[in-house]
């Protein structure tokens, strides 16, 4: 390419440059009033996200956990009745997951309420709290897979608890993992699926070989195999 070419190539890409700029100066102009309203608006909303985080949310999450202390010293001592529906002075985890539901302690207190129901026997109300608990904690989640099984076999629906005893198993545990699959085990054995159940007795021994359900699990296996084989 020739200096020419050159110079013509320079002067035609800083004239296509300086007109991009014109339109875009005249875009603002004639739309500054829009401009300026849609700034001002991005500006109270973010200011009001964290306004309401640091004026609402916080202080709603301290209160919170402080209502839950009492509760959770009375789910400890398996005093489930007041731990759900507090003793006067204190607040249950029925309230507190109704006034502070947007909070962390709020969304805990429907599992400490699914679970204290699981233990009161009242199962269908266990299992509206425990299916409205989620949190980011595998271990916990986990936990309460466990429990919302655990209501569904006492319901008696077989399918919703191999399901959840199945994502309760999902979870790296020694604990809860190998746990939960011995209850899934023992359903597939009463649904005759003993392939199945040899499958999950299999991989406590294989995968939680120091758990305690792991000391018997050979028994298991045996009576599966056997049961298998007629």
């Amino acid at each position: 390419m020739s200096n020419k070419e050159k110079e013509y190539a320079t002067e035609t890409s800083m004239e296509n440059v300086e007109h991009a700029l014109s339109k875009t100066e005249q875009f603002i102009e004639d739309n500054q009033k829009v401009l300026t309203i849609i700034m001002f608006a991005v500006i109270i909303v973010i200011g009001g996200y964290w306004g309401a985080k640091k004026l609402y949310f916080a202080p709603q999450e301290q209160q919170a956990q402080t209502e839950m202390f009492q509760a959770q010293n009375y789910f400890e001592k398996d005093s489930f009745n007041l731990a759900l529906n507090g003793d006067g002075m204190n607040l249950g985890f029925l309230e507190i997951a109704d006034d502070y539901g947007m909070t962390k302690p709020g969304n805990l207190a429907k599992y400490y309420a699914g679970v204290s129901y699981l233990h009161l026997g009242q199962f269908d109300d266990a299992i509206e709290y425990l299916s409205s608990f989620s949190c980011d904690d595998e271990l916990l989640d986990a936990t309460a897979k466990g429990a919302l099984a655990d209501a569904y076999l006492e319901k008696g629906n077989i399918d919703e608890a191999i399901s959840n005893y199945k994502k309760a198993t999902e979870v790296d545990n020694s604990i809860v993992a190998p746990a939960y699959l011995l209850k899934l085990g023992l359903i597939y054995e009463e649904q005759k699926e003993y392939n199945k159940a040899i499958e999950v007795y299999q991989r406590i021994k294989d995968d939680f070989k120091s758990s305690l359900e792991a000391r018997s699990i050979d028994k298991y296996i045996t009576r599966a195999q056997i049961s298998a084989s007629k």
